[in-house]
C-alpha cells in the first residue's frame, strides 16, 4: 500500500499489520516501526537504548503501533509506556546508578520531533554531567532556563 506522509508529502510503504483486535499499518522506512535491540518490552511496547545517547543508559520506550502523537496514542498504548519506563528505570539504576533522570517526549516538528514515530527518552543523569543542572528540562527554551 503506498501513502503519502502529511507531514513532508513523501511517499511512504505501508505494511498491514496486527494490533490487538484490529489491523494497523507500519511505515516500512521507519526506525522505530521494527524493535531491534529490544531491552524490555510488552504487547504494546518496547525498550531500547538511543542510538544517539544524551548519557550512560539513555533509552527509548517506543510504542509498537506507528503513531506519530503522544495524545494519539490509545490509553493502552499509555499505560504500557509507563509501565515499561518504570521497568527500564530499574534496570538503568541497576546498572549505572545514577543520580537522576529526565523524561521527554518531542510532540512535533516546532518542539524538535525529528522521527514521526513516537519514543519517549528516558535520560539518566550524573552530577557533574552539566555545571548548573538547575531548571532541567525548562532549559529547552533558553529564555526560560534558571526560573519560573
Amino acid at each position: 500500500m503506498r501513502k503519502f506522509c502529511r507531514l513532508t508529502g513523501a511517499r511512504l510503504m505501508l505494511a498491514v499489520r496486527p494490533h490487538g483486535n484490529r489491523m494497523t499499518t507500519a511505515v516500512t522506512d521507519c526506525e522505530l516501526c521494527v524493535a531491534h535491540d529490544v531491552v524490555a518490552e510488552n504487547s504494546l511496547a518496547y525498550v531500547r537504548y538511543d542510538n544517539n545517547s544524551l548519557s550512560r543508559g539513555h533509552v527509548l520506550v517506543v510504542p509498537k503501533r506507528h503513531v506519530p502523537d503522544f495524545f494519539d496514542m490509545t490509553a493502552d498504548e499509555q499505560a504500557a509506556i509507563l509501565s515499561l519506563l518504570n521497568q527500564a528505570r530499574r534496570l538503568i539504576q541497576k546498572q549505572h546508578a545514577p543520580d537522576g533522570y529526565n523524561i521527554g517526549v518531542n510532540i512535533g516538528k516546532a518542539a524538535g520531533q525529528s522521527r514521526m514515530h513516537v519514543h519517549v527518552h528516558l535520560i539518566p543523569r550524573y552530577a557533574g554531567d552539566v555545571p548548573n543542572p538547575q531548571g532541567g528540562i525548562r532549559c529547552v527554551l533558553s529564555g526560560k532556563a534558571h526560573g519560573d
